[in-house]
């Protein structure tokens, strides 16, 4: 206690020391920290070394240069998030943006990085765990050393400009390396409960708890259903132009842009001019007022092994056909790898979600609120069409729009999938505007 060091402190000048240490600020508590551990640790005031390790008060000033590792802003709406897995157990030394652990939100899983380096140890929330923002969830040990053999990312960074600048000498022709072992792969997002494969004949049943992520979708489709006065409306494209402008330049469209010309660079350029054709479809309803957009952010289904997620193309009205598809190769490949952030999917004003990729003939895809529409594409298949006066075998895909009744009417959603087929059907339409 307090007053059984303070009758002692007179005759003993480690409590002295101890005592002193209440009074200093926190860098000066740490020098006096070391140099009192010194001593002691040499046999300073007698104190036997078997009794050192065992003292409450070393244990103590320990703990000083420990920090608190807490969950970060997770982005808008979101409060708590599910600790999925952790990465760094206690006792191993983390350095600066290293992932400590996943977070499982409504929308994503989320990587925890390190602030700082240090030694791991100890976690303060357990795989299961939900944790909210701002609460600790590890603590950090600031004034561990490096274990010997640890890469040190800051000095590689200096060093790389130097090598850089430093003349080329010619390359002697070097022995074949012994092929190196493969790191250890950290897992960046975690595997999704998968039921275990019955054995032939069997009954049993096998009960996996569901992903947040896999509950949000769940909530948000029926909110949807329930919140909104859903109708579908179809038609078909005929592909027949597009699939022969992908032939002829898909080659110098690689070569030039760097990135593969698809059908949805088309189907997006085509939604954006139908979206500014007919404004009510880009808007939405907040409370008792409809909120109209000047610009069209589309939102493009991407299925991930955890579940649906819906990245944004920002502004697709005054993007090209290559933007287009450089922008979704490089969120579709963040959402298949798990490092999709929050802020890729915030916002969109009209989604378009793709089936046909698994060979769908037709479907009616569900409104992703607070949106007013969705479009539906699907497979591409060949059928007889008429023609003119005769009947042709043609690539024809059909198309659904859903769309809110509340907002948009009938002969809206007619036109705005009629719109859209113009586009496709003959892009020249978009070059010239009309």
């Amino acid at each position: 206690s307090k007053g059984h060091l303070c009758c002692r402190a007179g005759r003993s000048p480690m409590l002295r020391s101890l005592l002193a240490l209440r009074r200093l600020p926190l860098r000066a508590v740490r020098f006096h920290t070391r140099a009192l551990s010194t001593s002691l640790i040499r046999g300073g005031n007698g104190v036997p070394l078997g009794r050192i390790s065992r003292s409450p008060f070393l244990g103590a000033l320990r703990h000083f240069a420990t920090e608190p590792i807490k969950v970060p802003d997770l982005g808008d709406s979101i409060t708590e998030g599910t600790v999925v897995e952790w990465v760094k157990g206690p006792n191993d030394y983390v350095n600066v943006d290293d992932v400590i652990c996943v977070l499982e939100t409504d929308k994503v899983s989320v990587d925890i990085r390190s602030e700082k380096a240090g030694l791991l140890t100890s976690h303060l929330a357990e795989e299961g765990d939900t944790v909210e923002v701002g609460a600790e969830i590890a603590q950090l040990d600031t004034d561990a050393k490096a274990p010997e053999g640890a890469a040190a990312p800051p000095a590689e960074e200096k060093a790389a400009p130097a090598a850089e600048a430093a003349p080329a000498a010619p390359a002697a022709p070097a022995a074949p390396a012994a092929p190196a072992a493969p790191a250890p792969k950290q897992a960046s997002k975690p595997e999704p409960a998968a039921a275990p494969k019955p054995a032939p004949g069997s009954r049993e049943e096998t009960r996996v708890p569901m992903s947040r992520m896999r509950l949000r979708i769940a909530e948000r489709l029926k909110d949807a259903q329930n919140t909104a006065a859903m109708l579908t409306t179809f038609n078909e494209i005929d592909m027949s132009n597009i699939m022969k402008i992908r032939s002829q330049y898909k080659d110098a469209f690689l070569e030039k842009h760097g990135a593969k010309l698809g059908f949805m660079s088309c189907f997006v350029a085509a939604s954006s001019n139908a979206l500014k054709a007919h404004p009510q479809v880009n808007a939405a309803i907040d409370g008792k007022d409809i909120v109209y957009r000047d610009y069209c952010d589309i939102s493009v289904a991407v299925a991930t092994p955890t579940g649906l997620v819906t990245p944004v193309l920002r502004n697709t009205e005054t993007m090209s056909f290559d933007e287009i598809e450089k922008e979704i190769a490089a969120l579709g490949k963040k959402a298949r790898d798990g490092k999709i952030a929050i802020e890729d999917m915030l916002g969109g004003t009209f989604t378009i979600s793709n089936g046909g990729v698994y060979g769908s003939l037709m479907g009616t895809p569900i409104i992703n609120p607070p949106q007013t529409a969705i479009l539906g594409m699907h497979g591409i298949f060949k059928r007889p069409v008429a023609i003119g006066d005769s009947v042709e075998i043609r690539p024809m895909m059909y198309v659904a729009l859903t769309y809110d009744h509340r907002l948009i009417d009938g002969s809206d959603a007619v036109l705005f999938l009629r719109k859209i087929k113009q586009g496709v059907e003959d892009p020249v339409t978009m070059l010239l505007g009309l």
